[in-house]
């Protein structure tokens, strides 16, 4: 026997991949002259569920702000989450929505970029830090611990929306998306949940809860910062390309996705570093007590 009839009885007997539309998904809830869609639900719970988890942050030791200023973050976060990730989007991935400002708006059609948001959300953070008078790095090392409800819900609801699918594969748990042509692909939506969620979720939360990492400033959003682009740089192998970027990818050897991740996991790898380097909050130098914040750490 041959080896393309050894290849013909494996594609005879392979297992017929999943196809999504089977799953009996549904972009939203169709609620007769409006859909409600998944997507904007995984954004509000979210943002919902950070908030709430703020606020139990800041009823521990040592935290950097009061609660008023958790709900000055709530509001400005948000929009810089809208407007920054649709902005973004247009820059990095669509620079022809510049040119059609109607379509720029229609946050209903798709398209928001995950660093355009951080950027949008990083910006927020700075300007109810100034208006505040807060510590700006210790903020951020809160609101990163939150980030990841976020990052989960929203890479499920693109699996839900069928978007967003993964190259074309021949691993067991491969699907056929309806708008992905015939070929079986990754489900690096899936893959993007476990990473950038639920295991970042899982890191920062134990981070925050078993350890005494909030008190050395810069170190959560520096594990943060460099973990997350580190789990998106990964899965960018498993996923597809945007289509007006293929060529791009082609060109330099790695997605749009992946050239955006490597200033992340450079600023989150120095920031953790630089926090491990210095006192804890509460120490001088040689490892002494100060007399501020006596619940301090000796260590992480």
């Amino acid at each position: 026997m041959t080896l393309l009839d050894l290849l013909a009885v494996a594609a005879q007997t392979a297992p017929e991949p999943i196809h999504w539309a089977d799953l009996g998904l549904r972009p939203g809830i169709d609620l007769g002259f409006f859909t409600l869609r998944y997507y904007s639900l995984a954004y509000l719970a979210g943002i919902v569920l950070a908030y709430l988890h703020l606020t139990k942050m800041l009823k521990q030791p040592g935290a950097p702000m009061a609660q008023r200023h958790a709900e000055d973050l709530f509001f400005w976060c948000t929009l810089g989450i809208i407007i920054g990730g649709r902005l973004g989007y247009a820059t990095f991935y669509e620079p022809s929505l510049w040119a059609n400002p109607g379509q720029l708006v229609q946050l209903w059609n798709g398209g928001m970029s995950f660093h355009g948001g951080l950027i949008g959300v990083t910006l927020a953070i700075a300007w109810v830090c100034f208006r505040g008078k807060l510590n700006f790095i210790r903020v951020c090392d809160y609101i990163s611990v939150n980030v990841g409800f976020g990052m989960f819900l929203g890479r499920i609801a693109n699996f839900i929306n069928g978007e967003l699918w993964g190259r074309a594969s021949d691993v067991p748990w491969a699907m056929v998306f309806p708008r992905g042509g015939p070929m079986a692909r990754h489900p690096s939506q899936l893959y993007e949940a476990v990473l950038e969620g639920l295991v970042m979720s899982i890191v920062m939360l134990s981070l925050f809860w078993l350890t005494r990492a909030r008190y050395r400033p810069g170190l959560l959003v520096g594990v943060f910062g460099a973990g997350i682009a580190m789990g998106r740089f990964t899965v960018e192998f498993f996923r597809e390309p945007d289509e007006q970027l293929a060529e791009f990818a082609l060109a330099t050897g790695l997605s749009m996705g992946q050239w955006l991740t490597l200033p992340m996991i450079a600023i989150g790898l120095g920031l953790a570093i630089w926090a491990l380097t210095r006192p804890a909050i509460g120490q001088k130098a040689g490892g002494q007590a100060t007399g501020g914040n006596q619940s301090a750490p000796d260590t992480v």
